[in-house]
């Protein structure tokens, strides 16, 4: 890579955020590549982000909450409001800019649109925009000539697995892996009661509560089942997810001769955080290097779809098509943050999605209105339908 490369983070103070920036200070010390940060966006930690863009000497800022912008006492312009991050990327961004995508759940939709508008390559941490707006951004991306590039580490070795691989005949299926989270070999009445604290638990990452939360449901791992639809146009009979503790291997690709490719590494997310940035070229990264005398096993697991039926709904919605994949990202949204509110009990998520599910069946998509309305009314399902016990009004 020569040059400098501008970057526009959003999300910038959550954990991929975060990492992102330690990314792009390792890469301008070690003198593999020279990146500038022209842009952050935030939802409220506006104190953080502050620090942010005074450490970074970024002149621009989105913070998608109305009351905490009016707190900001950082430099730079500020975009304010649950478009910000969009008109951040409109007045600023160039075309051959990368946009790292990682605000969290639906609301990064619209930005990530923006983004694939002015010509930049998008770094996809943001599952939440293909789970939605699949059948939107793919295309568009397309017809731009827009590289999207994916952060979260199982797609990240998919992609490299895929790489170079120009005909999808040739593959069996994709397999995703899953730590399984806190609950792993639990059933689903063992779970049912299960604390916040447990659910934010993950023995394997450090992620933000809302990413932690979907790891103990594994509602995680169908929302990258229905990303990896999108991303490497398979359909759901070949897209498969399996358990795998250790976290060491990340995504495997099965083809039609019995051929096997594997992506591994320590679980770390600044490595694809950094071959999105850098790619097609690789550098030097930070993270730790596998320590092969001190590797005893990798044991891998079925998933119990009993306990956790989130990926057999994730299977259903890319059957399904239109706005099925909408309805099952902001059901999901809105169950965790009811559970986060303790309003709602652990075993209560998987009900309340599939109620929404069941209630708001998909129609076509012709444009973003579409998604937002089936987003809409997914979320009132299922915050009509959560009883002042924590439980769900469906149920009895």
């Amino acid at each position: 890579m020569t040059g400098k490369a501008r970057v526009f983070v959003l999300g910038s103070t959550g954990s991929i955020g975060r990492n992102t920036i330690a990314v792009i200070d390792h890469l301008r010390h070690s003198g593999d590549a020279e990146f500038e940060i022209v842009g952050l966006a935030a939802n409220s930690s506006v104190r953080e982000l502050s620090e942010q863009a005074e450490q970074l000497g970024v002149g621009h800022v989105a913070i998608a909450n109305l009351d905490a912008a009016e707190n900001y006492r950082g430099p730079g312009r500020i975009y304010a409001g649950p478009s910000g991050a969009a008109e951040l990327i409109r007045n600023n961004a160039r075309p051959g800019d990368t946009v790292v995508a990682a605000v969290v759940g639906a609301a990064g939709i619209e930005a990530v649109i923006a983004g694939i508008e002015c010509g930049c390559r998008i770094a996809l941490a943001n599952k939440e925009t293909l789970v939605a707006a699949g059948c939107l951004v793919m295309p568009m991306a397309a017809s731009a000539g827009v590289e999207i590039l994916p952060v979260d580490s199982e797609h990240s070795a998919i992609f490299q697995c895929l790489h170079g691989e120009e005909r999808l005949e040739s593959v069996e299926r994709i397999v995703l892996t899953a730590s399984g989270g806190p609950f792993r070999g639990r059933s689903r009445d063992e779970m049912a009661t299960a604390s916040l604290e447990d659910a934010l638990a993950h023995p394997t990452w450090s992620m933000g509560p809302k990413i932690s939360i979907d790891s103990a449901t594994l509602a995680n791992k169908a929302l990258e089942v229905i990303e990896a639809h999108w991303l490497f146009g398979l359909p759901a009979e070949q897209i498969d997810a399996i358990i795998h503790p250790q976290s060491f291997i990340h995504g495997m690709v099965e083809f039609v001769d019995g051929s096997i490719l594997a992506q591994a590494g320590p679980p770390d997310m600044r490595t694809p955080i950094q071959l999105a940035l850098t790619w097609p070229n690789r550098a030097v990264a930070p993270g730790q290097r596998m320590s092969w005398t001190e590797l005893r096993e990798l044991t891998f697991e079925q998933v119990d779809h009993d306990a956790f039926p989130m990926i057999r709904l994730a299977w259903e919605a890319i059957r399904d098509g239109g706005t099925a994949g909408a309805v099952f990202n902001a059901a999901n949204e809105a169950a965790v943050e009811a559970f986060r509110a303790r309003r709602l009990s652990f075993g209560g998520i998987f009900e309340a999605v599939q109620a929404a599910c069941a209630a708001c069946p998909p129609v076509p998509v012709v444009d973003l209105e579409s998604i937002l309305n089936a987003d809409a009314s997914a979320r009132a399902v299922v915050q009509s339908g959560v009883n002042a016990d924590g439980n769900l009004s469906w149920i009895s």
